[in-house]
């Protein structure tokens, strides 16, 4: 099953697609935005008969996004970086719907229950905290920088071969510098 949007507005295509934009009359050729109804930062709620409610984020791709990438995300430019394997970010984080690459832009999961690329030679515990040890991948805390907000949500141990694991988030970021 696929999340559907649940908002009361038209003209949402499915979250897992993508938008390449569109060029406003009379604005030159190199300026592209977001085709309407979308709108950069937009939050929206959406419900997937399995993973249950969830909320979403408009956002701006980068290179190598693929379904699952764990991102941060800008909140002045709404521009992506896959989420990088380093210390004191304190920068918001999010998943891709869709391979959202650069000159796309995209729905992120920042809410419910998600589906996101893990780093494979990580074995998961049942609801574990966790956090990034591969450029745009999760893993285990212990081996890499913590996210807060965000948990496993697999009811077993997932498996080191496995290429995802389900986790619970409620707008998560990045660990910040502890003093």
């Amino acid at each position: 099953m696929a999340y559907a949007v649940q908002d009361p507005r038209i003209g949402y295509v499915n979250l897992a697609n993508t938008d390449a934009g569109i060029t406003p009359p009379g604005s030159g050729s190199a300026t592209n935005i977001p085709t309407p109804p979308y709108t950069l930062g937009q939050i929206v709620r959406a419900f997937d008969a399995t993973l249950g409610e969830g909320e979403f984020i408009f956002l701006k791709g980068v290179a190598s996004t693929v379904v699952g990438s764990l991102v941060i995300w800008d909140g002045a430019t709404y521009q992506t970086t896959l989420a990088p394997v380093t210390a004191n970010q304190g920068r918001p984080v999010a998943v891709a719907m869709a391979a959202t690459t650069a000159a796309l832009w995209g729905w992120y999961q920042i809410g419910g229950t998600a589906v996101v690329a893990k780093s494979t030679g990580i074995t998961f515990a049942a609801t574990v905290a966790l956090g990034v040890n591969s450029t745009g991948k999760v893993g285990a805390v212990a081996s890499g920088k913590q996210i807060l907000g965000a948990r496993t949500a697999n009811a077993a141990t997932v498996a080191s071969a496995t290429t995802t694991v389900n986790v619970v988030m409620d707008r998560p970021h990045l660990q910040g510098r502890v003093t």
